[in-house]
């Protein structure tokens, strides 16, 4: 009779996870998966009380209160009072009942040796015998990882359809080279490398007249989508605020501005940019606490880092001074501009690795283009390339005075 018992409850438990298991293939959402999770705890298993932690790679969040007080778990701060749990423990030993009334026990799930979330659970027993917790520990443990993995997913899953759409949206926000295609006075040629899907690196060049062009490159403190979407911001508050009559030192000025304010002094953004008179070869130019770009003369072969500027955008709520540099080009030369995802590669025993390739690649007369693909080959510049810890983003610009 015993034996018929317990493998009644083994098949019952059984069914009941197979349940589970079924709503989650299903792709429920997760208001779904919460409500079933607390429908089988009160129904199969007798407990009527849950509260739930769960850390999204930012914060710790509550994301299912059932059976208690809506002010229950306000004033707990997980990282502080449970970070020592590592396995199921009791809400009294912990110290914490004042804390979480209603609320027995606590069950730890992680996820690479992190805690990934806290279940906090309360049964309907009222001192009754034995706790249905305790009979049912492991099912119930089993249940919750279950859950909490397949909330885990689907807040993964989301997160990649976001950052493949921010992706979508950034690429055709970066300019296509053949805008100056049949121009006989110069030569674009970029390349963009972001780490991660989206990257918080940019460049830009257009036409500002039809005797004058300009062109930048950027590159935001930080990785991922929150520089991602800053840098789209500055891009977007640039192209609104750069027209033909706007000098480089008021156009800083008012960028400064705008990311002071969306970033709340949190981020700061490098930038180089630089505007040509096709007519005059008067380059003029601003560098914003970014890689100093390399300018090499083709005919002299004089090599020249323009650093003249500023401090970075979004560093001071306002840039007291600012630097405008100003070149006239005197033969063919080229101009290559780079974040310091390239600058920053390294190989053991040679120092300043990076740099020195690109010093190196750019002082000859090749087109700008061939310059670029010889530096991707030198540095390994590729998706696969593990090495690679940021974005990398490169900008080449062959200026041709005498054809």
């Amino acid at each position: 009779m015993v034996e018929g018992k317990k493998a009644n409850s083994s098949r019952f438990k059984l069914n009941t996870l197979l349940n589970i298991i079924k709503v989650i293939s299903n792709n429920s959402s997760i208001g779904e998966l919460l409500k079933t999770y607390s429908s089988v705890l009160l129904d199969e298993f007798n407990i009527n009380s849950v509260l739930i932690f769960n850390y999204d790679n930012r914060h710790w969040n509550i994301i299912l209160r059932h059976g208690i007080d809506d002010q229950v778990g306000e004033n707990i701060n997980p990282e502080r009072d449970f970070g020592d749990i590592t396995e199921y423990d009791s809400i009294s030993s912990l110290d914490l009942t004042k804390k979480l009334p209603g609320l027995d026990y606590i069950i730890p799930i992680t996820q690479n040796t992190k805690p990934l979330a806290y279940i906090l659970i309360g049964d309907a027993n009222e001192g009754k015998g034995t706790s249905p917790i305790i009979k049912n520990l492991n099912s119930i443990q089993i249940l919750s990882n279950h859950i909490i993995m397949a909330i885990e997913n689907k807040r993964q899953e989301g997160m990649r359809k976001e950052l493949e759409m921010a992706s979508k949206m950034q690429s055709l926000l970066i300019p296509k080279a053949d805008i100056f295609d049949g121009n006989p006075n110069i030569s674009v040629y970029p390349f963009y490398l972001p780490h991660y899907e989206v990257g918080g690196d940019y460049y830009d060049f257009d036409y500002l007249s039809d005797d004058e062009m300009f062109f930048c490159i950027a590159d935001v403190a930080g990785k991922g989508m929150a520089a991602a979407l800053l840098m789209s911001n500055f891009q977007a508050s640039l192209k609104a605020l750069f027209v033909s009559e706007t000098e480089l030192p008021t156009l800083i000025h008012r960028l400064n501005k705008i990311i002071v304010k969306n970033s709340n002094g949190e981020r700061f953004i490098t930038l180089f940019i630089g505007r040509y008179n096709f007519k005059t070869h008067v380059l003029k130019y601003v560098n914003a606490g970014h890689n100093p770009p390399i300018l090499f003369n083709k005919d002299t072969f004089s090599l020249e880092y323009l650093t003249a500027g500023c401090p970075g955008i979004g560093m001071m709520d306002d840039i007291p001074v600012i630097t405008q540099g100003v070149l006239t080009l005197k033969g063919n030369s080229k101009i290559l501009c780079f974040t310091d995802g390239v600058v920053e590669m390294e190989r053991e025993g040679i120092p300043d690795y990076g740099q020195t390739v690109v010093e190196n690649l750019v002082a000859d007369n090749l087109p700008v283009r061939e310059t670029i693909n010889n530096l991707l080959t030198e540095l390994n510049i590729q998706r696969s390339n593990t090495a690679l810890l940021d974005d990398v983003t490169l900008l080449g610009i062959d200026f041709i005075i005498n054809k």
